[in-house]
C-alpha cells in the first residue's frame, strides 16, 4: 500500500497506475469531495500539517500498513517526516530531499554547490533596513534595473513571485518577512526565449530515467500548454538538459519523479544556454502529456520509483504531443462540451479533475499526439477551447 499526503489532481491521476500495478492507494484528502476522493475508495480527510492525520495515514488499516509515503504537494511538516522515517516509515522523496523543493534558498545553495547554472541570485536580509539597501544593490547592478523577487516558501503557479524595480514594490513582503513570514531572496531577469521542463525519475537503488525535454508556455504565471519534445531543441542542448536533470535529482537525492523548469537564453558564444529556474518533487503539469504521449506515464514511474521497481521505459510514442490546460470555464458541467469535443478532435485524450469551476482554475487538460506539430497543437487547444466554453477556430 502507497500512502500519499495531497487529494488534489495529481493524487487523482496516480489512482489509474497504481490500478493497473495492483498497488492499493490511500490518499489524504482536504475535504470528502476532493479530486482524488472522488476516485480513491481510501481516502480519509486531514491537512497535510496534521501530525495525527499523517499517522493515520501510514498505520495499518484492515492489514496493511503502509510500503512508502510520498506526496503530491511539497507542503509537509519536514520534522514530522524525519521521525517517521527515523522509526521505519519509508518516505520518498525523503525529508533531506524535500527540503529543497520547499525552501528557494536551500534549493538554489545546493544547486550552485552542484555546478549547475542559476540566475545569479542573493537572499535577502530580514532585517527591513538591510534587506532594502541590499535590494536596491542587487537591482543597480541589473540590466534595466528590474529584478524578480521571491517568496522563499510557499509560492507556485506565478505566486510569490514578483518582477520589480525598487525596494517599495515589495515593501509589504519585506514587513511580512521582518514579522515571521518566509525569507525573501532575489534573483536576476533572465531574458530567457522560452521555458523548458526537463522531467527526470529516480528509485532509491539508483536508477534514473529521463523523459524527452518538453516546451512548456506560461499564460498568467500559469502552464497553459506543453509540447513533447521541445521543438527546434539541438540533439547536444537535449543530451546537456537530461545530464543536468540527473544530476539535481542525484545530487539531492531525490526518489521519485522531479520535474526541473528552465529558462533558455541566448548564450554569449551563439549557442543558447539553460537557467534552473524551479524544481518540483513529484509527478508535475509539465508532465502531463506523458500519460498518452511516452511509454510510461509520469504516475506510472513515479509509483514504480517510491516502490523500488525497475524504471518503466519514457521514450516518446509519437513525434509529438501537446497537452493543452482547461484554466476556467464558462460551462456549468465541463462534460457538456464532450459530445462535440469528441465528435471533432475523436484523437484527444480528455482528462478532467473533478474541481468546481472558477476562474483560472486548473480544471483538467487535454492531450493529442500526432506527425504534424501545427496540426496537433492546434487540435489540443481548440479541443480545450471547447472545454473552457469558447468556440475554437474552424480549421482547426
Amino acid at each position: 500500500m502507497i500512502a500519499v499526503v495531497g487529494g488534489g489532481q495529481l493524487a487523482r491521476m496516480m489512482a489509474p497506475a497504481a490500478g493497473e500495478l495492483g498497488v492499493h492507494l490511500r490518499v489524504l484528502v482536504e475535504e470528502p469531495a476532493s479530486s482524488a476522493a472522488q476516485v480513491v475508495t481510501d481516502a480519509p480527510v486531514g491537512a497535510a500539517s496534521d501530525e495525527a492525520a499523517i499517522r493515520g495515514l501510514i498505520a495499518p488499516h484492515d492489514g496493511q500498513a503502509a510500503a512508502v509515503l510520498t506526496f503530491e504537494h511539497e507542503h509537509v511538516p519536514n520534522s514530522l517526516l524525519q521521525d517517521l522515517l527515523e522509526h521505519g516509515t519509508p518516505v520518498h522523496p525523503g525529508p533531506d530531499a524535500l527540503v529543497h523543493a520547499q525552501d528557494k534558498i536551500v534549493m538554489r545553495t545546493r544547486l550552485i554547490e552542484l555546478g549547475l547554472p542559476c540566475p545569479r541570485w542573493a537572499p535577502i536580509p530580514v532585517e527591513p533596513a538591510a534587506a532594502r539597501a541590499a535590494l536596491e544593490a542587487f537591482l543597480a547592478g541589473e540590466p534595466g534595473g528590474e529584478a524578480v523577487v521571491k517568496t522563499s516558501r510557499g509560492g507556485y503557479d506565478g505566486k510569490g513571485v514578483r518582477v520589480v524595480r525598487s525596494a517599495d514594490e515589495v515593501a509589504d513582503w519585506i514587513a511580512a518577512a521582518a514579522d515571521g513570514a518566509p525569507q525573501l531572496l532575489v534573483e536576476q531577469k533572465v531574458p530567457f526565449t522560452r521555458e523548458l521542463a526537463a522531467l527526470v525519475a529516480r528509485r532509491p537503488s539508483g536508477e534514473v530515467r529521463t523523459w524527452p525535454v518538453v516546451e512548456s508556455i506560461q499564460r498568467d504565471g500559469v502552464c497553459s500548454e506543453v509540447i513533447a519534445p521541445a521543438p527546434g531543441l539541438s540533439a547536444a542542448l537535449e543530451a546537456r538538459v537530461r545530464e543536468l536533470a540527473a544530476t539535481v535529482v542525484d545530487g539531492l537525492g531525490v526518489t521519485g519523479v522531479l520535474a526541473v523548469e528552465l529558462f533558455e537564453a541566448p548564450g554569449d558564444s551563439g549557442e543558447p544556454e539553460v537557467f534552473v529556474n524551479e524544481l518540483a518533487m513529484r509527478p508535475h503539469n509539465s508532465g502531463h502529456w506523458t500519460i498518452d504521449g511516452a511509454v510510461t506515464s509520469q504516475f506510472e514511474q513515479h509509483l514504480r520509483a517510491v516502490l523500488d521497481l525497475p524504471l518503466g521505459a519514457t521514450d516518446a510514442v509519437a513525434p509529438w504531443t501537446v497537452m493543452a490546460n482547461v484554466l476556467g470555464s464558462t460551462l456549468t458541467e465541463l462534460t457538456d462540451a464532450l459530445p462535440e469535443l469528441m465528435a471533432r478532435f475523436p484523437e484527444a485524450k480528455v482528462n478532467l479533475y473533478g474541481k468546481g469551476i472558477r476562474a483560472g482554475r486548473k480544471l483538467g487538460h487535454v492531450n493529442v499526439s500526432g506527425a504534424d506539430l501545427e496540426s496537433v497543437r492546434a487540435r489540443a487547444m481548440a479541443a480545450a477551447a471547447l472545454l473552457r466554453g469558447e468556440t475554437p477556430e474552424e480549421n482547426a
